[in-house]
């Protein structure tokens, strides 16, 4: 396994945390207990997006241009649509 493996590995892994954590906050009966999954959360969020960083510095995470014209066009589809 190579370090691109293990960054990736790293990086699922810590999106699986924010996913409980983000759970965890939603479902805490109490005041408590939600300061302490959104604390963790939080925490994992910046490590999440730590090895973001390091991964797009190294290539393995490229940004994608995308045109104006698709950007208007997912804007359109989430603005003038009916919700619910």
């Amino acid at each position: 396994m190579d370090d691109r493996n293990l960054m990736e590995n790293m990086l699922m892994l810590e999106k699986g945390a924010c996913d409980l954590f983000m759970h965890g906050s939603i479902e805490a009966s109490t005041q408590d207990v939600h300061q302490t999954f959104t604390g963790s959360l939080n925490s994992a969020l910046d490590m999440q997006q730590q090895i973001y960083a390091k991964m797009q510095a190294k290539g393995w995470y490229p940004d994608e241009q995308v045109q104006q014209s698709k950007i208007n066009e997912v804007k359109m589809k989430f603005s003038g649509g009916s919700c619910c």
